[in-house]
């Protein structure tokens, strides 16, 4: 049997298989062209400022430990790309929650074999965009605070070591909010009550988190690989949570 924490790169992967399919590579294409124009955006941000992000987290050094910089350097590096792919991360999936949230539908629909959603208009996708935008208000209302008390960390000398490693928890663990909250969403799932399911499916969850947060850190191929986060959350959601889900709806 395979470990739970070993499903997610499979989910990911027969993702990745599901958005390159005829069937769904029109509901790819939007939210493609979004993250393409956000991260050539954030690429031309970051590197003009990325050196002076670096300087400002490094903690001051005594003279006598200067030795230490070149070890606590790569550090703070990693640090900054953490947080850089943190804001990639969230700008884009605020902008493309609706289309999210449909292609997450529409995956579904591929994987059971019937269509138990409303029939695509332009104004059920329009309609979408309230709820949507809500929910990732709600995600950005987890993430902050808890971003903030990391950042914060980020600055406490000594302390601050751990806060990289932090950081890589944390991310993991908002990869499987962030795209799992798509399907379930769809269905109707409170916040809480979705925040418990992943919680009874934690290995599972941070498995797939992790892998998704690994493939997305690549540049370029984090672009395409967010629609197949989407979907492979999806296959997550059908499969992991089994006859629970067998009957969405959508407002």
């Amino acid at each position: 049997m395979q470990a739970p924490v070993l499903s997610g790169p499979q989910y990911l992967r027969e993702g990745l298989k599901l958005v390159l399919s005829p069937g769904l590579r029109l509901f790819v294409l939007l939210p493609l062209a979004i993250n393409l124009l956000l991260f050539i955006g954030l690429i031309y941000l970051a590197s003009h400022q990325f050196g002076l992000w670096v300087d400002t987290l490094m903690p001051s050094l005594p003279d006598w430990l200067s030795f230490l910089s070149y070890i606590i350097w790569p550090l703070f590096v990693i640090l900054v790309i953490f947080m850089v792919f943190f804001t990639f991360t969230m700008l884009a999936n605020i902008i493309a929650a609706p289309f999210n949230g449909f292609l997450a539908e529409k995956v579904e629909v591929v994987l059971r074999g019937s269509d138990n959603f409303p029939a695509f208009s332009w104004g059920e996708l329009i309609a979408m965009v309230p709820r949507t935008f809500g929910r990732e208000m709600r995600k950005l209302g987890y993430f902050l605070p808890r971003a903030i008390a990391l950042f914060i960390l980020s600055f406490i000398p000594v302390i601050n070591i751990v806060a990289a490693p932090l950081w890589l928890l944390f991310g993991i663990w908002m990869m499987a909010i962030q795209y799992i909250d798509y399907p379930a969403d769809n269905h109707k799932l409170g916040w809480n009550e979705m925040l418990a399911w992943l919680r009874e499916k934690r290995w599972q969850s941070l498995g797939f988190g992790g892998s998704v947060y690994l493939v997305l850190l690549i540049p370029l191929v984090n672009i395409l690989m967010m629609p197949a986060a989407v979907a492979g959350a999806t296959l997550f959601w059908v499969r992991e949570r089994g006859a629970e889900s067998l009957a969405p709806t959508i407002a």
